[in-house]
């Protein structure tokens, strides 16, 4: 090996290396929040405002939330794709699924975030993403998460212009999204849609989390 070739391949590797600590990095951040298990029972909450690679990075900030999952729900194909949902035609809405410590955070907390993390007034759309799948959704397991997101809608009417349009159904079956969509943002800081779409909204969020600590 020439000298030239040494250099170039020592510059290749040196890149390969940058990339795999890059993704470790997001990797442990994400394994850490997951090993954080409490040691009491968790509880699930079902909410659907968009893209779901949206919903799960904002959701990701809060504390108290031990895992989320990405997937869909309210519709009536059995075992959806993806490409399936963006047809429009499976009924199904993006949603995320979140697991949380109800001894650090209460289901009436998560969906008074749930209205800042996006903008429940506008039918079937979040931004440039329109679609059925895209619609604001309330998906709850039992009665007491019924009167909560009933309750907690009427309340947060007054923060907003224009009526919200938010549905609150029953879950009935939960659909895990692909493995590649799980962590998506992490996982994925660089893509366009993460710069350019999620990342403002993450921004904004946590800024509200913070303030919200003041």
């Amino acid at each position: 090996m020439n000298a030239l070739s040494l250099a170039i391949a020592l510059v290749l590797a040196g890149v390969a290396t940058g990339c795999s600590q890059s993704t470790n990095t997001n990797q442990t951040s994400m394994d850490s929040n997951e090993t954080s298990r409490p040691t009491g029972p968790t509880e699930l909450a079902t909410f659907g405002g968009g893209c779901f690679w949206c919903m799960e990075a904002e959701y990701q900030k809060v504390p108290g939330v031990v895992h989320i999952t990405s997937g869909f729900a309210g519709g009536h194909t059995e075992n959806p794709t993806y490409k399936d949902v963006c047809t429009g035609d499976t009924g199904h809405a993006e949603v995320t699924q979140i697991e949380f410590d109800p001894q650090k955070v209460s289901y009436e907390k998560l969906l008074k975030y749930f209205w800042d993390a996006h903008d429940p007034t506008t039918l079937n759309r979040q931004g440039a993403d329109t679609g059925t799948q895209y619609r604001s959704i309330i998906l709850y397991s039992n009665e007491a998460q019924k009167a909560a997101a009933e309750k907690s809608k009427a309340e947060a009417q007054s923060r907003f212009r224009d009526p919200i349009v938010t549905e609150i159904v029953p879950l009935k079956k939960f659909y895990a999204a692909e493995d590649y969509h799980q962590n998506y943002y992490n996982d994925n800081r660089t893509a366009g849609y993460c710069l350019f779409t999620i990342k403002p909204k993450v921004e904004k969020f946590e800024k509200m989390l913070k303030k919200e600590k003041q």
